[in-house]
């Protein structure tokens, strides 16, 4: 994490505050996490960036940063003075946390951030997003470290179409998702798969909770991730999906949360390929009630802590 994370400001009323980030850290502050390193995220380079969004669309973010006040990149999304930085070093967290696993310094990461990610496409910011955190680590993971194989899980209860415009046509990339359907922004129709199969949607229902949510895990997501045998693994870690949160209509509670971080570590370690795990890496991504954000976090991340 990083304080600057904190410094992106939004107008008064904004789901995407910067309270979020207090509740996601408070999760560290108390139990077993509480013993959890901390590191200060690095600032993504703009080489970095670039490997995903068009050098175009990185200059006009940074062009319209205001001096004071706020300047508004579509309905739902703002830049304030500090949100060039914030953006930079929740992409520098994930960067860093593909280095720490891949290099064995950790089993697993998770990276508490905002602005989220997973909805800024190749050409566009979107979504309350800026920089797409995710697959500029994916792609980072493959330029830096040679990986040909690099998974991406989702579980936002949004659609993470930012991820899937970048992976769609590239074969070595797999996204994955889980997402209340209709809901914002539309995409992610079980049909959308990809060149060869790597996109897989499961949508759910408005009222569908953990049961549901399960299912759609065992019965396709986890095989066919099984099938794509990755050599890394990205979590788009929403907790949007639970039932307290304001801006939908699943209704998963913190243990869901706690049962995917045990489904995805299992994963790893099957996919270790002479390691003992090919490593997690998760990204905060969605959750707007504060109290509920705070209990999914403990819950996901302290099961990660016991999984590694």
């Amino acid at each position: 994490t990083h304080p600057a994370c904190g410094l992106h400001l939004v107008p008064a009323g904004h789901p995407e505050r910067p309270q979020r980030l207090d509740a996601a850290l408070r999760a560290f502050d108390q139990g077993e996490l509480a013993d959890v390193p901390r590191r200060e995220a690095p600032r993504a380079g703009l080489d970095d960036i670039g490997r995903v969004h068009s050098d175009a669309m990185v200059e006009e973010i940074f062009a319209r940063i205001p001096a004071a006040g706020f300047e508004s990149v579509d309905a739902d999304t703002c830049l304030s003075p500090q949100s060039g930085e914030a953006a930079l070093r929740a992409a520098g967290a994930a960067l860093a946390g593909v280095d720490a696993v891949l290099a064995g310094e950790a089993g697993h990461v998770f990276c508490a951030v905002r602005p989220p990610g997973h909805h800024a496409e190749p050409q566009r910011a979107m979504g309350f997003c800026l920089f797409n955190h995710v697959a500029v680590a994916a792609q980072h993971a493959r330029a830096k470290h040679g990986l040909e194989r690099i998974a991406v899980v989702d579980f936002d209860v949004h659609h993470g179409n930012g991820t899937q415009a970048a992976f769609a046509e590239d074969a070595g990339l797999f996204y994955a998702s889980s997402h209340e359907m209709p809901l914002y922004p539309g995409t992610g129709a079980r049909a959308e798969c990809g060149v060869a199969g790597n996109i897989i949607n499961e949508p759910l229902a408005a009222g569908a909770g953990g049961k549901a949510f399960r299912a759609a895990f065992e019965g396709r997501i986890l095989p066919e991730l099984d099938r794509f045998a990755p050599q890394l693994l990205l979590i788009s870690a929403g907790f949007d999906a639970h039932a307290s949160d304001p801006l939908a209509n699943l209704r998963l509670q913190a243990e869901d949360y706690a049962w995917v971080a045990t489904r995805l570590a299992e994963c790893a370690r099957r996919h270790g390929a002479g390691r003992e795990s090919v490593g997690l890496v998760s990204v905060l991504e969605g959750g707007y009630d504060l109290d509920a954000l705070q209990a999914s976090v403990a819950a996901y991340a302290g099961t990660l802590l016991r999984e590694q």
